[in-house]
């Protein structure tokens, strides 16, 4: 029998803190815009004998466990690293890598977060429908780990990136998804999901602002830090809204009050695909806010990049407890990455390490090399780097794939009345 974890919701721009409602996602009443974190009664991390996500259960904000054998794993690389000149490179490697031990069968660390928010979901909830929205990969993981676990959701994508929702065999019908128009893109897709929000029945995941969300991709942190035994020195990571980047600091200072990892922040070093680098501009400008972004540049430069799940417009990046904090706090610092170094970086790592990995994670690796390039690692530094997804061409092998269709594709101009009559007779 699992009894749920103990803790409290802390309100990072005030230090408020109360009580988990069961789905708070901020403080009401508070002026300015903030994230709020989990403050765990537990303070030192144990680790249990589990051999899915839920081993670090400690660090989790859940009511129940779920039907679940993947999580992050971690090692320590020899080929990559000595191509790189590097001594003390470590992967953590989410996806399917039978081989390490890795077993996520959508081959994606979006798997984290969707075992770490449906197992948050309390039985006030267990007849309402949660609505996701996304550019791909959080989609597919959410709707495996609904379909495993029979519970109701509602995707919402862009069109052009329904490619993304490849599956081993059909999904349980609980899982549904709308999508806008071919040209659109995760912006799109996430106002399309807010008005479905707006249906009786229906709630939102809630994205950066969900505890669950980011402490379950902080789990890529935990694996790395209990395997090597210490906080990394530098934490690289491509980010598209930067929430697990976020997750992975806020780990970082559990770790330090934890006190047996040591008492050090590591570098948080995070890395777009060009053009699509709005964070890295205001990054570049020592900008708290986001710069002005055309809706149409945005849209056209977020559907020229490879890595598409980095594109969002409105990442939480200038709130208080954000990625711009994140960055600050831990003396971190921005890449941006072209298709052709990202394309290189990819076929460099599954060349020496054995295995493919998504775009997102080869964006992730050019950021290493060119970090290398620019001198700003030590060659001796201990390194994490956070490859967020792989092993989707080994995991596709000999296998018949499905794809989930979309129920209905909607315009981004589609009224919004038009869209809650649909939604109300899905499920």
């Amino acid at each position: 029998m699992f009894n749920p974890t103990k803790y409290q919701i802390k309100s990072v721009a005030t230090g408020n803190v109360c009580e988990d409602c069961g789905w708070t996602l901020d403080f009401k009443g508070e002026e300015k815009p903030s994230l709020v974190r989990a403050i765990y009664e537990n303070k030192q991390l144990e680790v249990k004998d589990h051999d899915g996500l839920y081993c670090y259960a400690d660090w989790l904000p859940i009511k129940r466990t779920l039907k679940c054998d993947a999580k992050p794993v971690t090692y320590k690389s020899e080929a990559l690293a000595e191509k790189l000149g590097l001594k003390n490179l470590y992967i953590t490697f989410n996806g399917y890598f039978p081989e390490i031990g890795a077993k996520m069968r959508t081959c994606s660390f979006k798997e984290t977060e969707a075992y770490s928010i449906c197992a948050r979901l309390g039985e006030d909830k267990k007849d309402e429908v949660i609505v996701v929205s996304s550019a791909g990969n959080t989609a597919r993981a959410f709707a495996q780990v609904c379909s495993d676990n029979n519970i109701k959701l509602l995707l919402t994508i862009p069109e052009d990136n329904l490619d993304a929702l490849w599956f081993e065999k059909p999904l349980n019908p609980c899982v549904k998804v709308i999508a806008t128009k071919s040209g659109s893109d995760y912006f799109d897709a996430i106002n399309l999901g807010n008005i479905a929000c707006e249906v009786e029945g229906f709630f939102a995941e809630g994205g950066a602002k969900n505890i669950a969300r980011r402490d379950g991709m902080a789990t890529t942190m935990l694996s790395a830090t209990t395997f090597i035994g210490r906080i990394p020195d530098y934490y690289f990571q491509a980010v598209g809204s930067g929430t697990g980047a976020i997750a992975a600091w806020e780990a970082n200072l559990r770790f330090i009050e934890d006190g047996r990892f040591g008492d050090h922040k590591a570098k948080i070093y995070v890395s777009q695909n060009r053009p699509f680098v709005p964070m890295y501009d205001a990054w570049k400008q020592d900008s708290r806010e986001m710069l002005p972004y055309d809706n149409d540049q945005a849209r056209l430069d977020a559907n020229s990049v490879i890595a598409k799940v980095l594109t969002n417009r409105k990442p939480p990046y200038s709130i208080a407890g954000g990625l711009y904090d994140a960055m600050k706090d831990s003396d971190g610092d921005f890449f941006a990455v072209t298709n052709e170094e990202a394309e290189q970086a990819g076929l460099l790592f599954e060349e020496l390490e054995g295995i493919d990995i998504n775009p997102a994670a080869a964006v992730a690796t050019a950021s290493l090399i060119q970090a290398i390039n620019n001198n700003q690692v030590e060659k001796d530094a201990v390194i994490m780097l956070n490859i967020t997804g792989g092993g989707e061409k080994r995991f596709k092998e000999n296998k018949e794939i499905f794809y989930l269709q979309p129920t209905r594709i909607f315009d981004v101009d589609a009224s919004k009345e038009e869209i809650k009559e649909f939604v109300k007779k899905m499920f």
